[in-house]
């Protein structure tokens, strides 16, 4: 049986296409909190994503220090990719890359009309940087042939 595992290059191309990531962070003994959300990634770098600087989610992701982050192909062959490892920075909201992630997640007219809507808010943000140390990966397409 041929091995289900992405290659470096398969796993962190995967990472970096247009997928809505799942943050996985501790949450005491309530078990973690797992919510979606729109993030950057290009291979070899940092895995980023936006939130509210007092949303639960950022004093969380603050506190533990350290997420997991999952995303996948719903559609056949499925996939995923997970990573885990430590937030190595927060800082302010580039407009310029949320304007980005608008247009990728929402297409070029959507995205903008969406991003024009929020701008002050996105402007109140803080872009979250973490460094994927471990990773999972799974491709089903690799066991069978669909």
């Amino acid at each position: 049986m041929m091995s289900t595992r992405m290659t470096a290059a398969e796993r962190e191309n995967f990472l970096a296409g247009t997928h809505i990531g799942v943050l996985s962070v501790a949450d005491g003994g309530a078990g973690p909190m797992a919510v979606p959300i729109w993030y950057g990634y290009e291979p070899g770098g940092e895995l980023r994503f936006a939130t509210s600087p007092g949303s639960r989610k950022m004093g969380l992701v603050r506190a533990a220090g350290r997420v997991s982050f999952t995303v996948q192909q719903e559609a056949m062959p499925y996939k995923y990719v997970s990573v885990e490892g430590p937030v190595i920075g927060d800082e302010a909201t580039s407009l310029t890359e949320y304007r980005e992630w608008s247009i990728r997640y929402l297409g070029p007219e959507a995205g903008e009309r969406f991003f024009a809507s929020a701008e002050e808010f996105i402007r109140s943000m803080r872009t979250v940087r973490v460094r994927p140390e471990r990773w999972r990966t799974y491709d089903f397409g690799k066991e069978f042939t669909v």
